[in-house]
């Protein structure tokens, strides 16, 4: 992946804000490294490739002064977005319960590559094991990422951190409790969170959670909070970050129609 190829996500999105600050090193040494990779191209070809980037900032920037007002990210930089906002958030979760295990590293770096690629691995989990050191605000880093990452992919990326605090084998309370306020502070509903959480933390009405439903619905009501849940997280909803973003958010959507079936088993509908 390369350091330099990093930018993008970061200057268009994260670098002034609380994630900007908690990877600030990372972001100098990706600027610094892009420099003296742009020199060279420049003294080997007359300048030409400093003013292509010169272009290429500008055209993308589309911030006025203080960041005043969004703008729509590339495809390029909603991945980009997305691995940082994973890793910051990823960090929060594996220090919740205290254990710092090596299943959950795991987790993260086996996402990355299946996501990224291998070259992606050594500098996301350099960059992980920083951010473990680093008291991570949740609420500020919440409030910067509801503010610039659409619905769907949060809601995408909230299914990821519940199945990185499930991979130890264990779901404490304490993780159960940072991922509702992760999830609260990025701007889901307390339906949603309590939805997704419910596809991993099972319980006699899990079924029912998972549809955002009560287990008194009725059965046209089961009917149509399974259509809604469909709709609301069709894989599509998250194509911009890639194919296999978008195959772990098939798999989300397979656990809700599980969720519909189980009920309709329960009941006897048709």
């Amino acid at each position: 992946m390369g350091l330099a190829k990093w930018i993008g996500g970061y200057l268009g999105w994260v670098a002034f804000g609380p994630i900007g600050a908690l990877l600030g090193f990372w972001l100098g040494a990706a600027v610094d490294g892009y420099i003296d990779s742009s020199r060279r191209i420049s003294s080997g070809n007359g300048g030409s490739g400093s003013r292509t980037y010169s272009r290429t900032t500008s055209s993308g920037s589309g911030y006025g002064p203080g960041g005043s007002y969004r703008r729509t990210y590339t495809q390029q930089e909603q991945r980009n977005s997305f691995m940082v906002s994973l890793l910051v958030l990823s960090a929060a979760i594996i220090k919740a319960d205290g254990k710092n295990l090596q299943a959950e590293k795991d987790y993260v770096r086996d996402f990355v590559r299946r996501n990224f690629g291998d070259s992606a691995v050594q500098e996301a989990m350099q960059i992980l094991e920083q951010l473990m050191r680093q008291d991570i605000n949740i609420y500020t880093v919440g409030a910067q990422i509801a503010g610039n990452m659409n619905y769907s992919q949060r809601l995408q990326l909230f299914h990821y951190l519940v199945q990185l605090a499930l991979a130890d084998g264990d779901f404490s309370r304490n993780e159960k409790a940072v991922l509702e306020t992760v999830g609260s502070t990025i701007g889901l509903s307390g339906a949603d969170i309590n939805s997704v959480i419910s596809m991993f933390y099972r319980d006699t009405n899990s079924a029912y959670a998972v549809l955002e439903i009560s287990p008194d619905a009725t059965d046209e009501e089961v009917r149509t909070a399974y259509r809604k849940m469909a709709m609301k997280n069709h894989p599509d909803k998250v194509a911009t970050l890639g194919p296999d973003v978008q195959k772990a958010a098939a798999e989300k959507f397979r656990q809700i129609q599980d969720a519909y079936e189980s009920i309709k088993r329960e009941r006897g509908m048709n």
